[in-house]
């Protein structure tokens, strides 16, 4: 016949490495959040001055529509302000 005793120092490792993971797994999600979030910024920073740059070219209508969701400005004349000082 077999007998085994669990000591507490198996329970309180077990304990430590889930607690471990966890914490592991919680510190990577936020990292790759961050990373995300800040591409996002990135990203529309480049196409706000990609379109900035097309618009000192072409003049048309939809470029204006695409810069004005993209930086929140209604009027033409704010817009041109707007690219002037990002295209500087």
């Amino acid at each position: 016949m077999k007998f085994e005793l669990k000591t507490e120092k198996e329970n309180y490792s077990k304990s430590f490495l889930k607690f471990f993971g966890i914490f592991l797994f919680l510190t990577l999600i936020i990292i790759l959040c961050d990373v995300a979030l800040k591409l996002g910024i990135i990203s529309r920073n480049h196409n706000i001055e990609y379109n900035c740059r097309i618009l000192s070219v072409e003049k048309s209508k939809p470029h204006f529509k695409k810069l004005s969701r993209l930086s929140n400005l209604k009027s033409k004349k704010r817009i041109w302000e707007f690219c002037s000082e990002v295209i500087k």
